[in-house]
């Protein structure tokens, strides 16, 4: 019996970029499939080859041992296949009924659609407001969205493309159990992820991608957090980045960049209080974490800090410059239709040497794009390429990258590392320490709280608007107790 779904030999080319060289993968009935590797290794690439969204240079696809090189979306979506794309596709001013009826080819009254939408959604163990417009969605709904508009046609293979980036612990935990459930039932899916405990967790094989090539391939049950590391990037963790459970304290407390009293924020909807009576100071040289559960008011918190929204009442004041890098990275971080210098430009303002009121010197703005590129070692076909064309965890660094290139007085990140492998968000947590160490003032959210914890010198808990400093000597059991406001124990 031939394997389900087969890539053989797949090339692809972009520009001077070789994203694929001579890959095979292979998905039997039944499994999931986990498919790692660095930034740019290949991996979304070679998931859109398999969905028809992008051609291959050479090789071929095969769906029940038929051909299926040539084949476009909507053909993979008639035969069974359905991906959730690393990047949100959803009409934000649809509702989520009107965007599930949209992928799935439902007809009907509204209220039918709304109906069979929030039953489906139900059924999937991921519930949603059908009457919600999809762009009032929180990042971890817009998910779970991309994931029930996916399944809705029915699919028998499930392509997911880092799925739980943007997703707090027991909400990935919660979406890995509907994926194995779907592969219990039947289906096969293929799980794009950098987190190598989902990995070890969830999936029945493993395909390691490194520079477009697959290194490794096995089923998991052989395997460790280590082994997978070195297939993906030559080294094990340990080597990448030293472990520690807690920042030590602030160095030395620098002047207050940040003062926060009595802040209230409204939600971002425009209904309800995001944030009551917020009180907080940032010094110079600290690092500090926001540890939240999705909805609780962080989001807001964080803009507002980042000057993009204003408060409703109390006081806030901020040194610039600021910087900011948003989790949403393609609807807030970049214009994907731009080229990586323009998207560079637009960025900085006029805070660059070479930016002035009606005027960008496009030949040193293309040579300080070029040299960002370089330093954070950003896969892209030059300073000129559409930021479209990067992959995610490029995307990314590019943001980073354009942000801490600014110096800024005090640094907004919200969940930073969305998206990176391990060697990559090593690299970013070290750079948002040293912009501490150089005299920042940083406020850092992650829906990771080992990351949070790992990177501040002191953690506060948003909790239905309201901010509580974390006690130094607080476990990370009793600080995920006042995430949930439970009761001590």
């Amino acid at each position: 019996m031939p394997p389900l779904l087969e890539l053989l030999g797949i090339r692809k080319r972009f520009g001077s970029v070789e994203a694929l060289r001579g890959a095979d993968f292979t998905l039997a009935s039944g499994e999931v499939h986990a498919l790692l590797g660095e930034n740019g290794a290949g991996k979304s690439t070679l998931m859109h080859i398999a969905y028809g969204m992008v051609l291959p240079d050479g090789g071929s696809v095969r769906l029940n041992g038929d051909d299926r090189t040539n084949w476009s979306p909507r053909q993979a979506r008639n035969l069974g296949l359905g991906m959730v794309h690393q990047h949100f596709t959803s009409i934000p001013a649809l509702t989520v009924a009107e965007n599930i009826a949209l992928a799935a080819g439902w007809a009907g009254h509204p209220r039918q659609l709304c109906r069979k939408a929030e039953s489906l959604s139900e059924k999937l163990g991921l519930p949603l407001d059908a009457d919600q417009r999809a762009g009032r969605l929180p990042v971890a709904l817009k998910q779970r969205l991309e994931i029930v508009k996916a399944l809705a046609v029915d699919a028998r293979i499930l392509l997911l493309d880092e799925p739980t980036a943007v997703l707090a612990p027991p909400e990935a935990d919660e979406l890995l159990q509907v994926v194995r459930r779907f592969a219990e039932a039947g289906g096969s899916a293929v799980l794009i992820t950098h987190k190598l405990d989902e990995a070890l967790r969830i999936a029945d094989r493993v395909t390691v991608l490194r520079q477009g090539a697959v290194t490794h391939s096995g089923t998991v049950i052989d395997e460790t957090a280590s082994s997978l590391a070195r297939a993906m990037i030559g080294s094990a963790p340990d080597t990448v980045e030293p472990a520690r459970s807690r920042s030590p304290a602030a160095p030395g407390a620098g002047p207050v960049l940040v003062r926060m009293e009595a802040l209230e924020l409204s939600r971002e909807s425009g209904y309800g209080i995001a944030v009551r009576h917020g009180s907080l100071r940032i010094h110079g040289g600290e690092i500090v974490g926001i540890a939240a559960v999705e909805g609780n008011g962080q989001r807001e918190l964080l803009r507002a800090i980042a000057g993009r929204i204003l408060p409703l009442r109390g006081r806030l004041e901020v040194t610039g410059p600021i910087g900011f890098i948003p989790e949403d990275r393609t609807s807030e971080g970049l214009i994907p239709e731009l080229s990586l210098t323009q998207n560079v430009t637009l960025g900085l303002d006029h805070e660059a040497p070479w930016i002035r009121p009606g005027y960008v010197n496009w030949r040193l703005a293309r040579a300080r794009t070029s040299e960002l590129l370089q330093q954070y070692g950003i896969v892209a076909d030059g300073p000129a390429a559409r930021a479209g064309s990067l992959s995610g965890g490029n995307q990314q660094k590019l943001i980073v990258a354009r942000e801490l290139s600014r110096n800024p007085a005090v640094l907004v990140a919200e969940n930073p590392t969305r998206g990176l492998d391990i060697g990559a968000a090593a690299a970013v947590r070290c750079r948002i320490s040293a912009a501490a160490e150089a005299g920042a003032a940083v406020l850092v959210y992650s829906s990771d709280l080992d990351e949070v914890l790992q990177l501040s010198h002191r953690t506060v808990v948003v909790c239905r608007g309201v901010l509580s400093e974390v006690p130094a000597t607080a476990t990370r059991d009793e600080i995920g107790r006042m995430m949930l406001q439970e009761p001590a124990r």
